[in-house]
């Protein structure tokens, strides 16, 4: 659970599409910038981004609602870390959310030359850790 990061962006005009909603790119950034964070909470390291998967906008967050972006870290290689990371949409003003986005990163970690360096084991000592874990690697193969 340490490696849990949570963050808020509230969407402005120069964050919106046509439709007047957050454009994807600027909720993808958000989402790599905030996987990055977590990443680099369990590896005490820099770390870059090498692959996410199928990335799905299943509802808009229009301007004025705020993306809630969580991350963590779910599993661990050698010199790579998977991390989960799911968008809301959070109206400010009541707390009510739904979620609008989700997908699987892999960062890794590099070194002061920029090569790949070693990250620690994960362990998961809690049961609400097991709970995201188990939730990440279920939702990883769908």
């Amino acid at each position: 659970m340490e490696t849990y990061v949570e963050n808020r962006e509230m969407v402005q005009p120069n964050h919106a599409n046509t439709h007047g909603t957050a454009h994807g790119g600027n909720v993808m950034k958000w989402m790599d910038e905030i996987g990055a964070m977590s990443a680099m909470r369990f590896a005490g390291e820099e770390v870059v981004t090498a692959r996410m998967n199928q990335v799905n906008f299943d509802r808009p967050i229009p301007v004025g609602d705020t993306a809630l972006i969580e991350a963590y870290v779910y599993a661990a290689g050698s010199t790579s870390m998977r991390v989960r990371l799911r968008t809301f949409r959070e109206n400010p003003r009541t707390g009510e959310r739904e979620q609008t986005t989700e997908s699987f990163f892999v960062y890794v970690a590099v070194n002061d030359d920029g090569r790949p360096t070693t990250v620690p084991d994960l362990t998961v000592e809690s049961e609400e850790g097991e709970a995201y874990r188990d939730a990440a690697l279920e939702g990883e193969d769908e």
